[in-house]
């Protein structure tokens, strides 16, 4: 019979069975652990190699939807609605008296809250009845002070509100009777009315896939019945060069499979002789009152004559169509370039691809009324400018501040009006400028595309010119980076100071907005934006507002919260937030007295709700920047709070040299909550 050893030899051989399944476990877990990460890789390999399969077929998707739609668009352009007259009403309708909570009456003190039955004695008694009483009194007569005060500035607001929905309906009556003398004039056959209101039914039609081009010069002649255009046609690279996208594993690499040529300049020629007949379609189908007999139609693109070399209009086809035998005609069956080409007489570049061009018919200068005029002796309104001819003065601009300029094509631009070379060492190159002819503010968006142009071009510097103007947002993205902001003000100076003409509007059209709608408490100013405060959390806060300079606030009046609801000149105000915010101040950057340079926003823990509560269940904060419309015109980050903290700065706005507003980052956190942070910025609390 055995027995276990408990001599030295027995714990040796323990030990060493002991290290030997310690070192088998360990093996096995190595094993598992390879197995392991064998299968992941595998499983990832599977997962990568089938998103690239997947992707390959959206992309072939694709590709065939478009060559689809291209293939089809004379049939689904002639499902979408004729244009009318009636389209172009404004219906006389305004913004509803919203007067929000000075709707709701001060609610009067009730005296049987304030009986009290404290003391022991008569004389203790009838004392505390006396305090109750002068108590009441005194919160009586407050709030009599506040509903009187509150009455005033309900009918204050009404005033105001009438007066803004006066001046609206008034707009909108004006339009109208511009629309009803313009439908008088082609009723008339009057040539201006006649181009203007075709020219709109073919910027407004919903027939045209998107991307397509709607440059257009047209002129009428009263006395054929008969309207001349020339419309711009897409170029070839409407077509997709690729046919399908083939995902190669062995490569790890997607593969293009080109389009055939041949199929490739067939179904450009198709598409070209499908607008020639679309553009008939759309006038006819919108000549409600009989003014058209017939239409000669011109198609043309941008480009370099290959013949001289020369930039300018290349015709690649030509028709000249009538009512009564267009009237005939089944455009949803027809094959278009034998329907073009023979049943109406027209031509059609045998190879467009190569911009061998046709000889045009009438064009619109042989008739005499142009689209597009700018004026007589005084300078052209950039509002009313034709967009074409917008581009082109901006680069008229260009080349007379000594660069090399050209406009781009209007189709596939890849975001790029205006290609321009500065030839300055150093500090020239290539410079690519987007136009803006804006009424309202341009939003951030657009600067962060030209941002993301200018570095798929390659380009030096991106260049953004408008009408109109840029908010914070605007400025405060393009900072530190190649890009430079032309507001209208400073367009129509740089156009004087080189010797072009342009202007903005007049009088209130200079300010390039609609009027605003008014906000209960008082007037606001016509240019004013919304910022809206969100958070994640459970916790409340209060979000505020100082008017400052430097780090002082210009005065106890300018800290805006919950007992100061507004500044007195109404340039910053506290709103009821709409969802997804959760706090909303309203402010008028430009309003703001000359010695403000500081908005500092700041948000703390209300201490009513959440006594023990912290900032460090505020996360993923931010600002959306609204218009007067609440459209939302860009986001502004704002750091998390912090454990500890009840009170932090969310960022400033500050006032550059210019007059325009850039956002700082803030984050300085405070444990004191609110009282602690303003007396920061020299706020005296009791």
């Amino acid at each position: 019979m055995s027995r276990r050893s408990s001599g030295l030899v027995g714990v040796w051989a323990e030990m060493q069975r002991q290290q030997q399944r310690q070192s088998e476990a360990e093996a096995r877990r190595r094993r598992q652990e390879a197995q392991q990460a064998r299968a992941h890789q595998r499983r990832a390999v599977q997962s990568h190699r089938e998103y690239r399969q997947a992707e390959a077929l959206r992309r072939t998707e694709e590709l065939d939807a478009r060559v689809t739609s291209l293939q089809g668009l004379l049939a689904s352009g002639c499902r979408a609605p004729a244009f009318r007259a009636a389209s172009l009403m404004r219906p006389e309708e305004v913004r509803p008296f919203a007067p929000g909570p000075l709707a709701r009456p001060v609610p009067m003190p009730d005296f049987d809250h304030y009986q009290t039955q404290t003391g022991w004695t008569a004389g203790r008694r009838a004392q505390a009845q006396a305090e109750a009483r002068a108590r009441f009194e005194r919160d009586w007569h407050a709030a009599q002070a506040a509903e009187a005060q509150r009455q005033r500035q309900l009918a204050s607001y009404q005033r105001e509100y009438q007066q803004w929905a006066d001046t609206q309906l008034a707009e909108v009556r004006r339009h109208n009777a511009g629309v009803v003398e313009l439908t008088e004039g082609v009723r008339r056959r009057d040539p201006e009315a006649v181009v203007e209101y075709f020219s709109a039914a073919l910027y407004a039609s919903t027939a045209w896939p998107e991307g397509f081009p709607r440059q257009v010069t047209a002129a009428y002649d009263p006395a054929a019945g008969q309207l001349v255009l020339d419309w711009e046609l897409p170029a070839y690279d409407v077509v997709p060069e690729a046919k399908s996208v083939r995902y190669m594993p062995s490569l790890d690499q997607e593969k293009e499979t080109p389009r055939p040529v041949g199929q490739r300049r067939a179904l450009y020629r198709e598409v070209l002789a499908q607008c020639m007949l679309l553009v008939p379609h759309e006038l006819f189908a919108a000549d409600e009152l009989g003014a058209l007999e017939s239409v000669s139609l011109n198609g043309f693109v941008d480009g370099h004559d290959p013949t001289t070399g020369r930039p300018g209009h290349i015709y690649l086809a030509t028709v000249m169509a009538a009512r009564s035998a267009f009237r005939d005609l089944h455009l949803a069956q027809v094959d278009a370039c034998s329907c073009l080409a023979d049943g109406l007489r027209g031509q059609l570049s045998a190879r467009p691809d190569q911009l061998a061009p046709v000889r045009p018919s009438r064009r619109p200068q042989e008739v005499g009324n142009r689209v597009v005029t700018h004026g007589g002796d005084e300078d052209p309104d950039l509002y009313e400018m034709d967009p074409i001819a917008f581009e082109n003065l901006v680069a008229d601009l260009f080349r007379a501040m000594g660069m090399q300029a050209v406009t781009t094509q209007r189709s596939n631009d890849g975001g790029v009006d205006v290609d321009a070379l500065d030839p300055a060492p150093i500090r020239g190159g290539k410079i690519v400028v987007q136009v803006k002819r804006y009424r309202n503010t341009v939003p951030p968006t657009a600067v962060r595309d030209l941002y993301g142009t200018v570095q798929d071009a390659g380009a030096n510097k991106g260049v953004l010119v408008t009408t109109s103007g840029f908010g914070p947002g605007s400025h405060t993205f393009a900072n530190g980076k190649p890009l430079e902001l032309i507001p209208g003000t400073e367009l129509v100076d740089l156009l004087h100071r080189h010797g072009l003409r342009g202007r903005l509007g007049e009088g209130a059209r200079r300010s390039g907005t609609q009027p605003a709608a008014p906000v209960a408490g008082s007037r606001l100013p016509d240019d004013y934006n919304v910022l809206g405060m969100s958070w994640t959390g459970g916790v409340a806060l209060d979000v505020c507002a100082l008017v400052c300079r430097g780090n002082r606030v210009l005065s106890d009046d300018h800290f805006v919260f919950f007992n100061n609801p507004r500044t007195p000149d109404g340039t910053v105000r506290a709103l009821p937030a709409n969802a997804p915010d959760k706090a909303a101040i309203c402010v008028s950057f430009d309003a703001l007295p000359s010695g403000a340079d500081r908005f500092v926003l700041v948000a703390a823990v209300d201490p009513e709700v959440n006594p023990d509560a912290d900032l460090s269940g505020f996360t993923d904060a931010r600002i959306r920047l609204l218009d007067p419309a609440m459209t939302e015109l860009g986001r502004l980050e704002v750091s998390d709070g912090r454990p500890g903290e009840t009170a932090l700065v969310l960022g400033s706005f500050r006032r550059r040299s210019s007059g325009d507003w850039d956002f700082v980052l803030g984050g300085k956190g405070y444990t004191g909550g609110l009282e602690e942070l303003v007396a920061d910025y020299g706020i005296e609390v009791e």
